[in-house]
């Protein structure tokens, strides 16, 4: 008789039955043989992931400055001028860890996008914390980078709460795989971090439409906090964000990779970063196991594989487009 915890728990045999990735697998399966080591700091050092991306001629959010010392930090005012809107980022940050994002300015106080002020000396606290390692891979030094703060499309603020929500797309040696879009909530405080309470939303990677949504884990199919339907909404230039997540492996010569996309009102899909590790959630935003998405792109890389990167993204979107229920 199967005890009740049998419901909650799944061997590691019946979780690769039903598709579903885990570390270990992604690690051994996917990650060690297809990422080189010496490649890595490509895509951990942010300053050299948008230079790559420059010469590939992807757009990437403007960078203003670079803070790379204490006696940069002092002198504030060089880094972000009179500029109202800018964000803060560590180089070798992840997880979006030390991102600050500043949406304006009140008198001599700093806005958040929440609405709450922060000081220049907590901002050059904050720069400290970055140069200090805080926030970096293996707590190494680090520098700050300065930018351009994306103003999100209008489709894509009215599913997120203040926040501005970014696109994940997984690709397996250029072949996209799986995509989802990331959209703050109220108890995720604008930040885009699942675990931290932020919607996963699937989308189907032939046409660009959100397919499925989850919140902690749960489906849903309507925003906790602005009430506005998830499913059905059509992401704008869905064929220059395939075109850019196939283009930054690429760049990186990664065989296996996430990229991380925000569309601008005004500059259209910019590349954000790229991640090496890319996480696993992704499944739960889809409804759907990375095994059913990688195995057929590995069996068609190993018999009859595509140069051309076009006709890599129209293999994906053929066979991995959303089945859905007709009505």
């Amino acid at each position: 008789m199967k005890r009740w915890w049998h419901r909650f728990f799944r061997t590691p045999r019946e979780l690769e039955a039903m598709g579903v990735v885990g570390i270990n697998m992604r690690n051994a399966r996917f990650v060690l043989p297809n990422n080189s080591r010496k490649l890595y700091d490509l895509v951990d050092n942010k300053v050299r992931t948008k230079g790559l991306a420059i010469e590939q001629g992807i757009a990437v959010p403007d960078t203003y400055r670079v803070a790379r010392s204490p006696a940069d930090i002092r002198r504030l005012d060089r880094l972000v001028g009179d500029r109202d809107s800018f964000v803060i980022k560590p180089a070798r940050g992840s997880g979006g860890k030390g991102v600050l994002v500043v949406a304006g300015r009140e008198g001599e106080r700093f806005i958040k996008p929440s609405g709450a002020t922060i000081s220049a000396e907590e901002i050059r606290h904050h720069l400290q914390n970055i140069l200090a390692g805080l926030f970096s891979l293996g707590g190494k030094r680090d520098v700050a980078l300065i930018e351009y703060r994306v103003q999100a499309a209008r489709v894509m603020t009215e599913l997120s709460f203040q926040g501005a929500p970014d696109v994940r797309v997984v690709i397996f040696r250029g072949y996209p795989i799986m995509a989802m879009m990331r959209a703050a909530t109220r108890e995720s405080d604008g930040r885009s971090n699942l675990h931290q309470g932020a919607l996963g939303i699937g989308i189907d990677i032939a046409t660009g439409m959100t397919i499925h949504a989850v919140h902690h884990g749960r489906a849903v199919t309507m925003h906790p906090d602005l009430k506005v339907p998830l499913i059905g909404i059509q992401l704008p230039e869905w064929d220059r964000i395939l075109e850019i997540s196939g283009t930054c492996q690429k760049m990186t010569g990664l065989g296996y990779l996430g990229v991380d996309i925000m569309i601008d009102d005004e500059h259209g899909p910019l590349m954000i970063e790229v991640n090496a590790r890319p996480g696993l959630a992704i499944q739960l935003a889809n409804g759907v196991g990375l095994l059913k998405r990688l195995n057929p792109a590995l069996e068609r890389f190993r018999t009859h594989p595509h140069e051309d990167l076009r006709e890599k993204i129209a293999f994906s979107r053929n066979t991995f487009a959303a089945r859905l229920p007709t009505a």
